[in-house]
């Protein structure tokens, strides 16, 4: 008796005890991630009352003539048995009445508890226990071509069967930066799919293969300006960005953005360069550095020339800033500054600072 026929009695004799058939089931880790992550999985409906306006030709003046109610929906995930629901800023923007529903058609009306246009997310909450949610996996450790599935209520199908829809993929790319939009979101660090996103998939759950968020659906490339449906680019916000936005959301109902460096700089101009003998006129230079403030505590001295943060090259104070704020970074965060000093170069890594009053943390 060969090993390869022993082998197979073996795996026969294995599924008749476990009550499998040969030919094996049809659930799939994709399968079994959907079942249980599904009944987290929210529409968010949205209505707003918008004033339709005349003009009066005879005065020569606009008027309102009527407000009728618009009707929007979009996606979102429930993060917590109490009912907390994240979602996207842009579902949700200027709504008079939000209301949330669940699998199984199950109704809520959605109190905003915060919302952040810069990182595009928001909080909702619904009145009630023990909801079903979703458990919330990493994002730091994401795999070029794993699998991942992206759920929620495109084209308002989930009005339908009460159901969230579900579309699957691969995760293409990470850590996409967009930078500062026009808008004034700040898209940083994007997990790229082509999993399916369509309109009202925004603010849904990108979900890998065990059934965890990973990530916030919130927009795609369609090919044209013209054009809505999915051409297999797809972005989502990385759950950890989300998960610390969800939490500043959660204690105090928005983002605070607020920091201080301690730094006063000014550009390096030639006569500077040649005042100080610096082999350059490129940076800026360091004027003044306030006691206790964050620049002090990572060492920085005046007299020393920034030339670039987080490798971006700076000419001019406002660049500091430019970078800080394109990047979202706050209080807290780490800058990375590479510095002229003394003939050297070097790397200098700070903490911003949180600036109350006239105090420095």
């Amino acid at each position: 008796m060969n090993k390869p026929f022993i082998l197979f009695v073996l795996f026969f004799f294995l599924n008749f005890l476990t009550g499998n058939e040969i030919s094996g089931s049809r659930e799939t880790a994709i399968t079994r991630a959907i079942e249980k992550i599904g009944p987290a999985v929210a529409s968010i409906n949205v209505e707003q009352h918008i004033s339709s306006v005349s003009f009066d030709p005879f005065f020569g003046f606009m008027y309102p003539r009527e407000i009728y109610p618009m009707k929007s929906s979009g996606s979102g995930v429930v993060i917590s048995p109490d009912g907390f629901v994240m979602t996207n800023h842009h579902v949700i923007e200027n709504a008079d009445k939000i209301s949330v529903t669940l699998s199984g058609g199950s109704e809520y009306e959605a109190e905003i508890v915060g919302s952040d246009i810069t990182s595009d997310l928001a909080l909702l909450k619904l009145d009630g226990s023990d909801f079903p949610y979703a458990q919330l996996g990493s994002s730091e450790d994401l795999l070029i071509g794993e699998w991942v599935i992206a759920l929620g209520n495109p084209f308002q199908l989930f009005s339908i069967s009460n159901k969230p829809s579900a579309s699957v993929g691969i995760i293409s790319a990470t850590n996409m930066d967009f930078g500062r939009l026009k808008s004034g979101k700040v898209f940083q660090d994007m997990i790229q799919t082509d999993a399916a996103i369509n309109h009202g998939n925004s603010g849904g759950p990108l979900v890998n293969a065990l059934g965890e968020v990973i990530g916030i659906n919130t927009f795609i490339y369609t090919g044209s300006d013209q054009a809505q449906g999915s051409v297999g680019i797809g972005f989502a916000i990385p759950i950890n960005s989300a998960k610390r936005v969800a939490k500043e959301l959660r204690t105090t109902g928005h983002v605070d953005r607020g920091y201080s460096t301690g730094l006063v700089v000014q550009s390096v101009t030639q006569s500077i360069s040649r005042y100080l003998n610096i082999p350059f006129s490129k940076g800026v230079i360091i004027v003044e550095v306030t006691e206790g403030s964050a620049a002090e505590g990572s060492g920085l001295e005046p007299g020393d020339v920034i030339l670039t943060v987080n490798g971006e090259p700076v000419n001019k104070p406002s660049d500091i800033r430019s970078v800080i704020i394109d990047n979202d970074l706050r209080s807290g965060d780490k800058v990375t500054l590479k510095i002229f000093r003394d003939g050297n170069y070097k790397k200098v890594k700070m903490k911003l600072g949180k600036y109350k009053g006239n105090s420095y943390k």
